[in-house]
């Protein structure tokens, strides 16, 4: 688990929505309790199961475990799964049965997704039945004490510490916008969705719309045109790119830099998967691939909580800026990248074999990079005036007037809180006049597939109880704006034109301002360094990952304020780039004592490419050719990324 500096922003849980995006990401949450020891127990009871009622069980809830024992018929000497560790847990609710002769007995129940022994995880929901008192509303509120104890471990809410364990104690639930590509990686993503996150985030009690994407760029003019307000997070359900696309939505809005601190998440269904590998490693959760690593962080996304996120302003040649919040590659990686691309349908095996034909035809690329090091204090520049981002810029053309908005059909499909299974995506809405309300999914509101989970031969299933009024704190839900068709507004008043489909860099003069770099073309003021010569690979990364299994800088952390420079110098060998390469899935490359490969911590850079033809990446997605430079701006964004070092199983 990582130490956490006292400079260090962290929020725990998902707390009430703010007013505006700065305070959301700034207030999202109350601040954490105090540590407790792991194996303080906090509460303790008796409790009969289901469907199995002859069977009792006690249960111990610690901070970050529940213990359970079996009573009767036979106490177990070494309980199998007698230990549900929290980091496990999505959700908790609370049941009663349709059974007349049952009508006092309260029910409550755990979802919980445990690891198998080959290290998958599976689903599993462990029901008991509550029964010591004789009458159900006494029942039904020592349940809801359990259940409501239990959110509250989860989202990192403080217990009181003498006081009674109510319902109220739990903030109204977050509203997500899960924007969802159905063609990310294999095109399973909308199946894994609905088969995997939806039925997670339903169970954890989080409110959500969901809006699949159709076409390139689609995420990027969706969030331009959104009353972010009324979101307390987006959450994308697919590859890197996507996530690039909302970021980049947000620089092209007017209010951009309130935009910007919307937490957004990132759900893994693509083929890269980097961000997600570095949030799964921030949990604490071994390395995993594939729907264990949807899994992770779905949890973890349930667990709430999130913490500053480092962006890159990345300016190139023709004077387009746009964020990144990922890497900047050149080189053999950027080659890997978009050259793999007509492997998609092989998922992330597209980078193995993609690997295999770049070391086949090895190139190497002469160029020059210039950093300003971590470690030495910026000669502040001299004009008072904010200086030019590019050089390029005062010699622009004046920006093509908008073309007439094309009409799409349906602009988007969405799916708002519905009942699983899910059915087909339906229509957008369409009429400014009719907005839709967005359900709050209570503590007690049931989880999907009710009967399935607990209903046994012969026994009459549970239902879930009625919803819990709202807490004074937690008013209903507002109702939501509709997403409409067209150019969005914003950009329609700001006379800008959209970006063009394909160009992840379209021109946009927002944005932060770049104070450590001079304009492109200029030259660097003193402190900063100067390597030229020929290169393998040059990258500039932010997070740890390059890939969900590609740990580039192993001591990386996503609000430390630096990029990381890492470079290959022509001359190594074959197998030598391959032996890197297979040392970073576990992230001692650098231990490999090779002297070609480079490192560097740096605030700033810039990149001058001296071969006339190569390819340059930010963040996956292919840009102009040429020179480029960069700044890091430390927590320029909000990342929902879970609570840090998830607990391991208790002794």
């Amino acid at each position: 688990m990582e130490t956490q500096r006292p400079d260090q922003e962290l929020t725990w849980s998902w707390g009430h929505r703010p007013r505006s995006a700065l305070d959301r990401a700034k207030a999202m949450a109350p601040p954490p309790p105090p540590p407790l020891a792991a194996s303080t127990p906090l509460l303790h009871g008796e409790f009969g199961s289901f469907p199995a009622r002859s069977s009792r069980f006690a249960l111990t809830l610690t901070p970050q475990a529940l213990h359970i024992q079996r009573l009767r018929p036979k106490p177990e000497a070494r309980p199998r799964g007698g230990l549900v560790p929290l980091a496990e847990v999505s959700g908790c609710c609370t049941l009663r049965s349709r059974s007349p002769s049952d009508a006092a007995a309260a029910y409550f129940c755990i979802y919980t997704y445990p690891q198998g022994r080959r290290g998958g995880r599976r689903r599993a929901a462990r029901t008991f039945r509550v029964d010591g008192a004789a009458t159900y509303a006494e029942n039904r509120a020592e349940a809801q004490r359990w259940a409501t104890a239990l959110m509250c471990l989860l989202r990192g809410l403080p217990l009181p510490g003498d006081g009674e364990i109510t319902p109220e104690l739990l903030p109204k639930p977050p509203r997500l916008l899960l924007l969802v590509n159905p063609l990310g990686g294999r095109g399973l993503a909308w199946q894994w969705c609905k088969t995997h996150v939806l039925p997670m985030i339903s169970e954890a009690g989080l409110s959500f719309n969901l809006i699949q994407t159709e076409r390139q760029n689609h995420a990027r003019e969706l969030v331009q045109g959104l009353r972010l307000s009324e979101w307390d997070g987006i959450v994308t359900v697919s590859g890197d790119g996507l996530l690039f696309e909302v970021l980049n939505g947000f620089l092209d809005r007017p209010d951009w830099e309130e935009a910007v601190k919307t937490p957004v998440g990132i759900l893994p269904c693509g083929s890269g998967n980097a961000l997600a590998g570095a949030v799964n490693q921030h949990g604490g959760f071994e390395p995993a691939l594939g729907v264990d690593l949807l899994l992770n962080c779905s949890l973890l996304l349930c667990r709430g909580g999130s913490r500053p996120l480092d962006l890159m302003s990345v300016t190139l040649a023709s004077g387009s800026r746009c964020l990144s919040f990922l890497s900047v590659a050149w080189g053999f990686v950027s080659d890997v990248d978009i050259q793999s691309e007509r492997f998609r349908a092989l998922g992330s095996a597209r980078f193995t074999l993609g690997t295999v034909l770049g070391l086949a035809t090895l190139h190497t690329y002469r160029g020059r990079l210039s950093y300003l090091p971590a470690t030495v204090e910026p000669t502040s520049p001299t004009p008072a005036r904010g200086l030019p981002r590019a050089k390029s810029e005062l010699t622009l053309a004046p920006a093509p007037a908008p073309a007439p908005p094309v009409a799409h059909s349906p602009l988007h499909r969405s799916v708002s809180d519905l009942p699983l299974p899910l059915p087909l995506p339906r229509p957008a809405l369409t009429s400014p006049g009719s907005p839709e309300p967005l359900p709050i999914l209570s503590l007690n509101g049931g989880g999907p597939e009710l009967a399935g989970d607990w209903g046994g031969a012969g026994d009459a299933p549970l239902s879930p109880d009625p919803p819990l009024p709202s807490p004074p704190s937690s008013p209903k839900a507002a109702l939501l704006s509709p997403i409409t068709e067209g150019v969005p507004e914003t950009l329609a008043s700001s006379g800008l034109p959209p970006p063009t489909p394909g160009s992840p860099g379209a021109v946009s003069t927002r944005g932060p301002h770049d104070h450590l770099l001079p304009p492109l073309g200029t030259p660097l003021p003193p402190g900063w360094v100067t390597l030229e010569g020929d290169f393998v690979l040059m990258l500039a990364i932010s997070p740890s990952h390059l890939g969900a299994d590609l740990v580039a800088a192993p001591h990386a952390r996503f609000d430390d304020g630096l990029v990381h420079l890492c470079w290959v110098r022509g001359g190594i060998s074959r197998a030598t780039l391959l032996r890197l390469f297979l040392a970073m899935e576990r992230g001692s490359h650098f231990s490999l004592g090779c002297p070609q490969l480079g490192y560097a911590a740096a605030r700033a850079f810039r990149l001058e490419p001296l071969t006339p033809r190569g390819v340059l990446t930010v963040d996956g997605e292919q840009v102009e050719y040429g020179p480029l430079q960069a700044q890091m701006h430390p927590g320029l964004g909000t990342l929902l990324t879970g609570p840090p070092g998830c607990p391991r199983r208790e002794p």
